[in-house]
């Protein structure tokens, strides 16, 4: 049953899940502040998680720049009767990672021309297809995107000296007996013997008690295995802006770029070229109402994506229909009553981030305040909203002060469509079920203890939702200056990143250098 089935779909209600707190990475003692004051110094603050498609390996990028690979280690392929005979046992295995590699993919750069400061600070990670065994992945900054290859390669090590100590002498040489020897290390290590002969008795004579033993190191291919990254392509020069997305297409032979006006079509095997599919730049840029702040592909069809503006809106766009996208096939938004809008109302609207669900058939998309589930086949609204922290609104104006209404939240999608998750402050990140009446709302802190600030609330009321049904869900307590569940808030604190494992019930989330990863 695939993700757009398990969303519209009926019948009954999925049991809500229980999260539990599975490896850490990374995370700071007692004591240790990551310098927040100082953005350019908290170089090992994550900006980017991913998982790639099988769910077996995750990257993450930090402001440094670096990319940083985990590997799955548990035995997640272990034998159906091997499941049969451990039962209940076997439902509470979790997906275990270990650190594998890694390496620096961006370097602080200066742009000349424009006299500005290009930041090694990766802002997105996308798994490409593997190949013979090797991992591939893009990982963009601000300006440049680049193709990485990364392969295990196996060791080759010094195993030891071709003498042999019982034959040598104390001045460093050996008897004319162990000439023998000396023949078959020159063997091992590619010298050939009737060569080093001739060469011995045209050029000179055997010393007295024989010549001092050649030393020379034993050099084996071993079956440990070091993963070795290689940069295979970079592509630039073709952003004026920030760029703030990436994404693959499914045909696994390009990908887009999209930066505040413009999103780019790449050739993954061409680096030095790129089209320019969408352009949202007015003549006159003062002319200009909203920008691009995401965009995707869909996983299935090779001709459509996806992007969202600062506006609210998301736009459905056919490569078929013409080279320069500039019209769209669809558009979603979702139109407020004009009794409620205020100041903020643009601000607090705007898309920080869209996922397509696994088979393409439903959207996600996050701003400020708010999830929203969008049905491709349907453009009069979203079919359900999820408040995330509702409790904010009324300090809206002090958010705006302190710059972190700007905040981009990212969010995710279970594998199996039924249930969705993106951050919030105080490292809390919250999980909504979607399935039609599920009441499903769920709030985690990124600690090892996740459900230390669940108290217990009145369960949401039971709403119907159909293909043709919004839905509003809202979270628990809405007092201001307090969450959602009645601790008071942190904006310093916020948790912006977080991905869904692709086939099982497992999220990685980041707070500020830590990598937390939890299991339901």
């Amino acid at each position: 049953m695939n993700g757009g089935d398990e969303v519209g779909g009926s019948g009954e209600l999925p049991q809500p899940l229980d999260w539990r707190f599975s490896q850490v990475f990374g995370e700071r003692s007692a004591g240790e502040e990551v310098q927040e004051a100082g953005v350019s110094s908290a170089v090992d603050i994550i900006s980017a998680i991913e998982f790639d498609k099988s769910g077996d390996h995750l990257a993450t990028g930090d402001r440094g720049g670096r990319v940083v690979l985990f590997e799955r280690t548990d035995s997640k392929n272990a034998s159906g009767a091997r499941r049969d005979l451990e039962g209940t046992d076997y439902s509470l295995r979790h997906p275990e990672f270990r650190y594998k590699t890694e390496f620096q993919s961006h370097e602080p750069e200066f742009d000349y021309l424009k006299s500005l400061e290009i930041e090694e600070k990766i802002n997105k990670i996308r798994w490409s297809q593997t190949a013979n065994g090797a991992l591939f992945l893009l990982s963009t900054n601000d300006k440049t995107i680049k193709f990485w290859k990364v392969q295990d390669k196996k060791i080759k090590k010094i195993c030891d000296i071709n003498t042999d100590s019982s034959r040598t002498l104390g001045n460093g040489s050996v008897a004319s007996s162990s000439n023998s020897k000396t023949t078959n290390a020159c063997l091992t290590n590619g010298g050939l013997p009737d060569k080093v002969n001739n060469s011995l008795s045209n050029d000179f004579s055997l010393p007295p008690g024989g010549i001092p033993l050649l030393r020379l190191p034993v050099v084996i291919t071993t079956h440990e295995t070091s993963p070795v990254a290689r940069c295979r392509r970079v592509y630039t020069h073709a952003h004026d802006y920030h760029i703030n997305s990436i994404s693959n297409n499914s045909d696994g032979e390009t990908f887009i770029s999209a930066d505040d006006l413009r999103i780019n079509l790449w050739n993954l095997e061409i680096s030095n070229q790129s089209f320019n599919i969408v352009d949202v730049k007015p003549a006159n840029m003062e002319d200009l109402t909203e920008v691009i702040t995401s965009a995707e592909f869909h996983p299935t069809h090779c001709n459509t994506l996806a992007y969202s503006s600062s506006k609210g809106s998301i736009r459905l766009i056919d490569l078929r229909q013409s080279a320069l996208c500039d019209s769209h096939s669809k558009l979603f938004e979702d139109t407020e009553t004009p009794s409620s809008r205020s100041f903020f109302t643009e601000i607090i609207a705007s898309v920080s981030d869209i996922k397509f669900a696994k088979e393409g058939r439903y959207i996600l998309s996050r701003d400020y305040m708010t999830l929203k589930l969008w049905d491709i086949n349907m453009d009069s609204g979203p079919v359900s909203t999820f408040q995330v922290h509702e409790y904010l609104r009324p300090k809206l104006c002090d958010l705006y002060e302190n710059d972190s209404i700007f905040d981009k939240f990212e969010c995710c999608l279970s594998g199996d469509g039924l249930r969705v998750a993106s951050g919030s402050y105080s490292n809390l990140f919250r999980v909504f079920g979607v399935s039609p009446g599920s009441t499903e709302t769920t709030t985690l802190e990124a600690s090892k203890n996740p459900m230390r600030r669940q108290v217990t609330t009145p369960s949401r009321p039971s709403r119907s939702l159909s293909s043709i049904t919004r839905a509003v869900r809202r979270g628990a307590a809405e007092s201001p200056g307090v969450d959602g569940n009645a601790n008071s808030f942190d904006h310093t604190t916020k948790l912006l990143h977080l991905a869904w494992h692709p086939t099982e019930n497992s999220i990685a989330c980041a707070a500020a250098n830590s990598l937390y990863m939890y299991y339901a």
